[in-house]
């Protein structure tokens, strides 16, 4: 038969982790528990390469996804792109590119970063445009803007 704890013990422990408890809360209340809090600290910025791993990403080799397309855009270009039949502004292009290149980032200390981004086709001349990107740290990544050259 199996040895029996007896009642006495089971109070003995409910009393001891009460009054822990009770000098946490205390202890904590009167700012004794853990390190004095840490003025907040200003956003952080995204790099210029998070920027460039960003646009290589959502470009991909054609061109970004249906997903990317809704969740990586900026409601305003998302809701230019909608508006305007007949061209992808996304790639500023009618069709689908053979391959898309980015170039070198830059990235400003007033939040926005870009880079010229150069797609490549089966027939005729590269085309070439400008992504750009929001580096405010404290939000989601998103391509804000998109100029196309010529």
């Amino acid at each position: 038969m199996p040895k029996r704890t007896p009642l006495s013990a089971y109070r003995s422990r409910a009393a001891r982790v009460t009054a822990g408890c009770a000098l946490a809360l205390a202890l904590s209340t009167a700012g004794v528990a853990g390190p004095a809090p840490v003025a907040a600290a200003q956003p952080k910025q995204y790099t210029a390469a998070q920027v460039y791993s960003f646009l290589v990403k959502f470009y991909g080799q054609n061109g970004p996804s249906a997903s990317d397309r809704i969740h990586k855009v900026d409601a305003e270009l998302r809701q230019r792109a909608a508006a305007t039949k007949g061209q992808d502004v996304l790639l500023c292009a009618r069709h689908t590119p053979r391959h898309i290149v980015v170039g070198k980032v830059t990235a400003e200390p007033s939040g926005m970063g870009w880079a010229t981004v150069t797609t490549r086709w089966k027939t005729g001349p590269d085309k070439h445009f400008t992504a750009y990107v929001g580096l405010k740290g404290s939000l989601p990544m998103k391509l804000y803007d998109v100029t196309c050259d010529g």
